[in-house]
């Protein structure tokens, strides 16, 4: 997999109107980032009109970018924001639904999305078998041929791992494929450090992957209403900004950058993009982290940004998934 991997859920209704979504962006943007080697992409059934756009997208410069040239990897078991169907039959019809929208033959990665709501927030017990039972039947469609790979995702690391432990331990099941955590590995939260080493040696997890360097958009200028953080967080994030000029997207990027990648685990980061001009900026931001331009002054920003987070009470702290 590539150091950046291309996080399509911005092609939603969350981050872009249906008047972009409609519009040649999309195939503008996938092709620049396809151009400057991001070629593999992950979306979800759960991200309204994503994997429609993204496929629409990809057709779209399959004159230049055939099939092999990229990864396609989506989700399924999330639908809705309290809308969730682990069962054998859904999982298999929305792989077959996904192969359509994304006008592929195969799936590179299909993951359980969002896992820890296995049995509405109960993950053991029958939550652990609907888990169990999904991930059978994702086994199955590897054996068909339509995936090549299985993973979860999922926020609360604890119970990434004890699933991952639980998948491992259970015939015959096999080891999770790849493994994907957000929002654990940015500016105001990196506890997946913490945990990398457990799920590759522990849990036999053949690929980890860190998406959401902003944090679902609470490392940037405006969050989003519904974001999940607390008032106080959010007030502290936004004091952020006045530490580095080119803005807390720029800084909140780099730090995730400079953790991830080759040097790292081998650990791709999966961040978003709605525009070229955002393809562009990630590229210039990857470089100087690669080049170590400013790193001095970066860093000294990113420790200013821990210690604002720590003296608010949130740093490596995780909002609750579900929500009590």
């Amino acid at each position: 997999l590539p150091a950046i991997v291309y996080g399509a859920g911005t092609f939603s209704n969350q981050y872009n109107s249906d008047n972009i979504l409609a519009s040649d962006l999309p195939a503008r943007t996938v092709r620049l980032a396809l151009r400057y080697g991001i070629c593999a992409f992950d979306t979800s059934a759960y991200y309204g009109p994503s994997e429609t756009v993204l496929g629409e997208a990809l057709c779209a410069v399959n004159d230049e970018f055939p099939r092999s040239s990229y990864y396609l990897m989506t989700k399924c078991g999330r639908y809705g924001v309290s809308t969730f169907d682990y069962d054998p039959v859904a999982i298999r019809n929305s792989v077959i639904r996904s192969l359509k929208r994304l006008k592929t033959g195969y799936l590179d990665v299909v993951y359980l999305h969002d896992v820890e709501f296995g049995d509405e927030g109960i993950v053991r017990g029958e939550g652990d078998q609907k888990i169990l039972n999904a991930f059978a039947e994702l086994q199955k469609l590897k054996d068909e041929g339509l995936i090549r790979h299985i993973g979860i995702t999922g926020y609360p690391l604890p119970t990434l791992l004890r699933l991952a432990l639980l998948i491992l331990h259970t015939p015959p099941c096999k080891p999770v494929d790849i493994l994907l955590s957000y929002s654990h590995l940015t500016l105001q939260n990196s506890t997946f450090l913490q945990f990398v080493s457990h799920f590759y040696k522990r849990a036999k997890v053949g690929q980890l992957l860190s998406a959401s360097p902003f944090s679902m958009g609470l490392l940037t200028p405006t969050p989003p209403p519904w974001h999940p953080a607390p008032q106080k967080l959010l007030k502290a994030s936004s004091q952020i900004g006045k530490l580095w000029p080119p803005g807390v997207p720029n800084l909140a990027l780099s730090y995730s950058i400079r953790h991830t990648g080759i040097d790292h685990d081998n650990i791709p980061l999966v961040t978003g993009f709605s525009t070229p001009s955002e393809v562009h900026e990630c590229i210039k931001v990857w470089r100087e982290v690669q080049e170590a331009v400013d790193e001095e002054n970066r860093k000294a920003a990113e420790q200013a940004a821990e210690g604002i987070f720590r003296q608010a009470g949130y740093l490596d702290w995780s909002w609750p998934s579900p929500s009590s």
